[in-house]
């Protein structure tokens, strides 16, 4: 007969009434740490039971000690959050878990902190910091855009730069969207409103328009950078991935003096006419080489939208699409 090898142990908290979010909204963390690694999570006064194999239970303890410290550090505890400390300790990087939750990237109007929360996020905002030009290259949700602008307000408060430039190609600002009423900013706003969500988010709604309207902060399709010269500023190109390869190089060859430039996009995306090359995978190919030109990558392992996010993306690379 087969030995049943689930065991118990007992953790014993401080005081569990000051860290119940731990559990989650009607217990959801614990239920989903239970799903995960496969044990039985009961809570009994200020101590928590766990059920299940040695190694589980041991996996187990570990999480919730990372947990209850991300707690402790000021941070909420989301779903997100245990994906990513099982991703730590899954390639046994607890040591750089340390540096990573000390990073503030800025602290927004409404007091939240923006910090990376991946460790291919802390890589990606080191290189920014470090670099002149950093193109970073990765799913949706992982936080390329929104951490590119975290570091351009920071940069813009820190008076590293006198003024931030966000940019987008707008596929389709030509003929299809010519139909619509009113001038071309209003018919390209669309596609820059996931720019101006990330503005609101950080600097505040009142913040965001008293930069706009003192053109300290620019933001426009990009079509509007040719023929300029872009000094003393972040500049940032998101959705990449939609540019020609003429495009990029008449966006790069833009950089002046004291500037940083930022390029993200998701090379498994494309708006493109069918055959038209894409000008992020082109500069992939041209400038690997490059001094002073950085390529980071991001994972499925840094997407910290709905885990359900995760999942999707892991069945289509398994599909091939």
């Amino acid at each position: 007969m087969k030995q049943n090898t689930r065991r118990s142990i007992k953790i014993a908290l401080d005081d569990i009434s000051s860290i119940v979010e731990l559990f989650g909204k009607h217990d959801e963390n614990l239920m989903y740490i239970e799903k995960l690694l496969d044990v039985k999570i009961v809570v009994r006064g200020d101590d928590l039971i766990i059920t299940g194999s040695p190694r589980s239970i041991k996996d187990t303890g570990r999480l919730i000690t990372h947990l209850i410290d991300h707690f402790h550090a000021g941070n909420n505890i989301t779903l997100n959050d245990i994906n990513f400390f099982l991703e730590v300790m899954r390639f046994n990087n607890e040591d750089k878990l340390d540096d990573l939750m000390k990073d503030i990237v800025v602290v927004t109007a409404r007091g939240k902190q923006i910090k990376p929360k991946t460790l291919g996020q802390k890589q990606y905002v080191d290189a920014i910091r470090k670099h002149d030009i950093v193109f970073c290259i990765g799913p949706a949700g992982t936080g390329k855009t929104y951490l590119a602008v975290a570091l351009a307000i920071a940069a813009l408060k820190n008076k590293t730069v006198s003024r931030l430039i966000l940019t987008r190609p707008a596929v389709e600002a030509g003929e299809k969207l010519g139909f619509l009423p009113g001038d071309l900013q209003e018919k390209v706003d669309p596609y820059l409103r996931p720019v101006y969500d990330c503005l609101y988010d950080i600097l505040g709604f009142e913040n965001t328009q008293k930069y706009l309207e003192k053109n300290i902060i620019e933001v426009a399709p990009l079509a509007y950078m040719r023929g300029r010269t872009l000094d003393d500023a972040f500049i940032i190109l998101d959705e990449a991935q939609n540019t020609t390869p003429e495009q990029m190089k008449m966006f790069l060859t833009r950089l002046g003096f004291g500037s940083k430039a930022v390029i993200n996009g998701d090379i498994t995306q494309f708006d493109l006419p069918k055959g038209q090359k894409s000008g992020l995978v082109d500069a992939k190919e041209v400038l690997s080489g490059v001094n002073g030109v950085f390529f980071n990558y991001m994972t499925g392992a840094d997407i910290i939208r709905h885990p359900i996010v995760h999942e999707i993306i892991k069945a289509y690379e398994a599909a091939g699409s």
